[in-house]
């Protein structure tokens, strides 16, 4: 696998510069990660007797609002979220403890379930697989504005064969026309199943998603917690900050651009002032994607990190200066290593 010097670098302060070093490999790389520390060896935390726990995997296909419901069932962002399909590329904990610290949830936000025409695809598709092999409940969440697809078929067929409690999630009744046919339809394809089913707006039925969550929380079995009270989300700051600037990126570049992009987070460092200083790579696929990605005169590229910069100052409640570099990596998505490298595995 080969990588290319990278043509531009541009910090959110609209600053660009040219560059025609070689990127570094990840060995040399010097990450500060918030991975959590001290954790018993079973991976449990000790607490008080009576307390519910458990995993919850939140599946379905591709661009029906699973990140966006994770999202609203945590009252924090921690899964980026875009109009395209195959936004969630792996799975992604949340956590969520009750302030009597009688239950805790684990979320796993999966990727969407579809046909993968690729590594990066047969990744995601055993992100999925992975999620259902060891969960306490499973939440199946649907597009109301839509009949079933082979797609949704796909999903129904691997969660029908798993013994745990199951909610049908129909999403986005604020836009479907026929919402409760659809949801027979989807209802169907469990056959004699036994499941709950809701149907609600993730984005905008903020009580219905309450009442889902306590719905959720009346399922999970008796275990002690398995992160932290306060916990929000497994995942490392770094990994964290890549999917947001991932995720502005998708927004604003069409065509096939948007999936042949991924991020990687190189370096984070804290100023005594409290400054988070951010330095990320957008990979890319092809030279012709890395001059679109990056505009003219870097007019792209800034817009990227503008927004991601703003993302990244709200919910981090600090100042941030955010540096992106475009690099390439030839067909990354078909080639193992440079999946490994950039995190999927």
């Amino acid at each position: 696998m080969n990588e290319t010097d990278f043509d531009q670098t541009v910090n959110a302060d609209l600053n660009v510069t040219t560059s025609n070093s070689r990127f570094d490999s990840p060995e040399t790389l010097e990450l500060e990660s918030t991975e959590l520390e001290n954790l018993p060896a079973d991976g449990t935390m000790q607490a008080s007797e009576g307390t519910h726990s458990g995993f919850v995997a939140i599946v379905g296909k591709p661009n029906v609002g699973k990140s966006t419901l994770l999202n609203n069932l945590l009252g924090v962002k921690i899964s980026p979220i875009t109009s395209k399909p195959q936004t969630t590329r792996r799975g992604v904990r949340g956590i969520f403890t009750t302030l009597e610290r009688t239950h805790q949830i684990v979320f796993i936000d999966t990727p969407g379930l579809h046909k993968a025409k690729d590594a990066l695809g047969k990744y995601m598709n055993q992100e999925v697989s992975s999620a259902l092999s060891d969960v306490d409940a499973l939440v199946w969440v649907v597009d109301l504005r839509h009949p079933p697809t082979d797609e949704d078929g796909m999903v129904a067929r691997q969660i029908k064969s798993v013994p745990k409690p199951l909610i049908l999630v129909g999403n986005k009744t604020d836009a479907a026309k026929y919402p409760d046919e659809a949801m027979r339809y989807y209802a169907d394809l469990l056959g004699e199943r036994e499941f709950q089913q809701w149907m609600l707006s993730a984005q905008n039925d903020t009580f219905k998603v309450q009442e889902l969550k306590a719905a959720i929380l009346a399922v999970l079995p008796e275990n002690p917690f398995f992160f932290p009270e306060g916990s929000a989300s497994d995942q490392t700051r770094e990994f964290w900050a890549g999917e947001i600037v991932r995720e502005e990126a998708m927004k604003r570049l069409e065509e096939e651009i948007p999936y042949a992009i991924a991020t990687r987070v190189n370096h984070w460092h804290e100023r005594e002032d409290g400054l988070q200083k951010i330095f990320c790579d957008l990979v890319v696929e092809k030279v012709g994607h890395r001059a679109i990605v990056i505009g003219k005169g870097g007019s792209k590229l800034k817009e990227i990190g503008q927004a991601a910069r703003k993302q990244l100052e709200v919910l981090l409640n600090t100042k941030v200066y955010l540096e992106l570099k475009v690099i390439t990596m030839p067909r990354w998505r078909e080639d193992q290593e440079a999946l490994r490298e950039l995190g999927y595995e």
